[in-house]
């Protein structure tokens, strides 16, 4: 996807998905300047470009590095907290879906599915690994494979919540029909129907890499791609969001003036939260990508890509906090996630306390009895070891 930020003094490079560190300056002096495999100039660079009509106009001064390696922290913390997070949460979630059936906890726990894997596949593959590690020495079919699959985690964590935001309209505002139609395997089938038209929707992303690679301005290709993801990932799903919000609100209001009950259920809550979140975390990159496309080729500032930098981050930042907003809405989830944490640390209590006793598994050979040795327990009546458990007791 889009990626800007602070390259070499040569030219300003265009990555993938969004702006990283990719091109936080971290190569070597040995590669300043020369030409890289992931990297693509573009008409915000900070070097001599080529003017609107066929080159660049060139700038008096080249844009200072302002993100610096701010983002290779950032993005660090977020998957090593992130990552573990979001294990945990799965697991729980797992557990209620397997105890209550419910389809609103399969499609939660598909959505933290695909969070699990945009963490892998743009923060720790994208970000880190091909930017950070690699020093964007990477091949490009192995860039624009990456670009497949960073893409599909996006759509499909996106239209993951469309799914559980219908199924939500439908349980309050149709019961009648989705009494009838729920059924595991019906959400089932359509998780699987999400995930194989987020790779399909994913494909045309592959040549994402190759309209930057001319120095000209803006082609239709480009446009068309861009345009594609902000219609797939944040215009059409938020369109759905907000009506299928409202007519729930409206539901719920009527509800309360004819005097019926009309409290809002948690599943309800976490549906408004986690669309809400999504709206409010991804709109600065629309709006940064949006203005990169149109306004910033012509001015080249280089506050458009400290500006893609922030937006980049806090988009990335919704994959990580869906668990906080999960334990403040639900008590189940709560409850839920202390007996997994429980249940993880309870073998390695046990196997500690079995090292503290100090006992031994072996049995010791029977031996002619002794004056004042109990034979039974083969210990001595007045030691330490007496006020022991029995080694019986333990087998």
């Amino acid at each position: 996807m889009l990626r800007g930020g602070c390259g070499s003094s040569q030219e300003r490079p265009l990555m993938i998905w969004g702006s990283g560190p990719r091109n936080m300056g971290l190569e070597g002096p040995e590669t300043v300047g020369q030409p890289q495999v992931t990297l693509l100039p573009t008409p915000n660079g900070s070097g001599p470009d080529q003017e609107f009509g066929g080159h660049w106009q060139e700038i008096p001064e080249l844009s200072p590095c302002v993100a610096g390696i701010a983002p290779v922290i950032y993005y660090s913390v977020l998957l090593s907290l992130g990552l573990p997070v979001n294990l945990l949460t799965a697991v729980a979630l797992a557990r209620l879906a397997t105890r209550t059936r419910k389809p609103s906890y399969y499609y939660l726990l598909a959505l933290t599915a695909s969070d699990i894997i945009t963490q892998v596949v743009i923060v720790f593959v994208g970000f880190l690994l091909q930017g950070a590690v690699l020093a964007r020495q990477v091949p490009q079919a192995v860039v624009r494979t990456a670009n497949i699959l960073e893409f599909a985690a996006n759509h499909a964590s996106v239209w993951i919540a469309v799914l559980l935001t219908v199924d939500r309209y439908h349980a309050l505002c149709r019961p009648l029909y989705h009494r009838a139609t729920s059924s595991p395997g019906r959400t089932y089938r359509a998780i699987a129907t999400v995930f194989s038209a987020a790779l399909l929707t994913g494909i045309p992303f592959y040549w994402w890499l190759d309209v930057w690679r001319d120095a000209d301005p803006p082609s239709a290709m480009d446009e068309l791609l861009k345009w594609a993801h902000c219609l797939i990932v944040y215009f059409v799903p938020c369109g759905v969001f907000l009506v299928s919000n409202s007519a729930i609100i409206v539901r719920l209001r009527k509800r309360g003036q004819r005097g019926m009950r009309a409290s809002v259920s948690r599943s309800t809550a976490i549906l408004l939260g986690v669309t809400s979140l999504f709206a409010i975390l991804w709109a600065p990159r629309i709006c940064v990508m949006l203005y990169h496309l149109y306004v910033a080729p012509v001015h080249r500032d280089w506050r458009v890509h400290l500006a893609l930098d922030v937006a980049n981050m806090v988009a990335m930042l919704n994959t990580v906090v869906n668990f906080g907003l999960y334990c403040f809405v639900s008590k189940t989830f709560r409850a839920t996630t202390r007996q997994v944490i429980h249940d993880a640390h309870l073998p390695c209590t046990l196997g500690s306390r079995s090292k503290d006793l100090g006992v031994e598994p072996v049995l010791k050979p029977v031996g002619p009895p002794q004056k004042g040795r109990n034979v039974e327990e083969g210990l001595q009546p007045g030691s330490l070891e007496s006020s022991g458990p029995p080694e019986r007791a333990l087998l």
